[in-house]
């Protein structure tokens, strides 16, 4: 009797798990393609065709290319992932592992600058000041939702 309860709780946990796994996925999803539509209404706005949009990467690039250089969305990219990658490593290499670890977090704190310069240069690029720069820093879904469907216009980067 003790073997069938615990199958059946096990069963009851496991659906349990994917039901939520499931709705997880559903609210990312959902979110994945708001964003997705706001940077279509962006680029649209920047007269960038909206599909870029959609594919992986070169939607960042084009979206660095609005209001910055594309190649420090690259730049960013090759350091975050460097960074990540550098931090992650479980070696026991002595001395040189705190070498690497130090680079590491330094590649990352470099690409999150990156990130958030571009976030000014995009708020400046849509006719906005310091404040909503800080507020695509901070939260940029919803203010990519307010570039996108408010009366924010583009008035293109100042480079």
């Amino acid at each position: 009797m003790f073997d069938y309860l615990q199958s059946y709780l096990s069963t009851i946990h496991t659906s349990a798990l994917l039901i939520l796994l499931a709705i997880i996925l559903g609210v990312l999803l959902v979110f994945y393609i708001g964003i997705v539509i706001a940077w279509w209404r962006i680029f649209k706005k920047a007269g960038e065709p909206g599909w870029k949009s959609i594919i992986p990467f070169y939607d960042g690039h084009t979206f660095y290319k609005i209001c910055w250089k594309p190649v420090f969305f690259w730049l960013m990219l090759i350091l975050a992932v460097a960074g990540t990658v550098m931090t992650g490593f479980q070696l026991s290499l002595g001395g040189f592992e705190t070498v690497i670890y130090i680079t590491g977090y330094a590649f990352m704190l470099l690409a999150l600058y990156i990130d958030v310069l571009h976030s000014f240069k995009l708020s400046n690029a849509f006719g906005h000041g310091t404040g909503f720069a800080i507020g695509l820093v901070f939260l940029p879904t919803i203010f990519c939702l307010i570039l996108a469907f408010g009366k924010s216009q583009y008035i293109g980067s100042k480079e």
